[in-house]
Formats: C-alpha cells, sequence, structure tokens
C-alpha cells in the first residue's frame, strides 16, 4: 500500500523498562531482592558486593506492558 520506509521502520511500543542504577531505580541495592525472587545464579548470573552483574553484559530490569507506563525520576 501506501506506507512509507518511515511508517515500517516506527516503532511503536507500549510500556517501559525500568533498569536499577538508573533514574526511575536509583539504588542498584534493589537489585539484591530482584535476586531473592528470581535465583539467577542458577543461570550462572551473580551479584557482586558492589550490586553489579556477573558475567559483564548481563542485564536485569522491571519491564512494563502497560499503555500509561512513563519514565521518570525518583
Amino acid at each position: 500500500g501506501d506506507e512509507t520506509l518511515a511508517d515500517m521502520l516506527k516503532v511503536n511500543i507500549t510500556g517501559c523498562r525500568y533498569s536499577f542504577g538508573y533514574p526511575a531505580c536509583p539504588d542498584l541495592e534493589d537489585q539484591a531482592q530482584l535476586f531473592t525472587l528470581l535465583d539467577p545464579a542458577r543461570i550462572g548470573v551473580e551479584l557482586s558486593p558492589e550490586y553489579q552483574l556477573h558475567p559483564e553484559q548481563s542485564t536485569s530490569a522491571l519491564v512494563t506492558h502497560h499503555p500509561e507506563a512513563k519514565y521518570f525520576n525518583v
């Protein structure tokens, strides 16, 4: 049809992704609670005393798919 390249490349995402250490979830220490709930050690991910994930490039996040989710600063 009449869809342009810009229309095809447009990303229409609903929701938000919040990661520890960023403005909406600034306290890295909160990662410890997530580790208690999910036990990522079972897949080889560990939490350092500084609340960093290992192996490097591991990522944790809280993901919402609600259409009214927004980014915010605490």
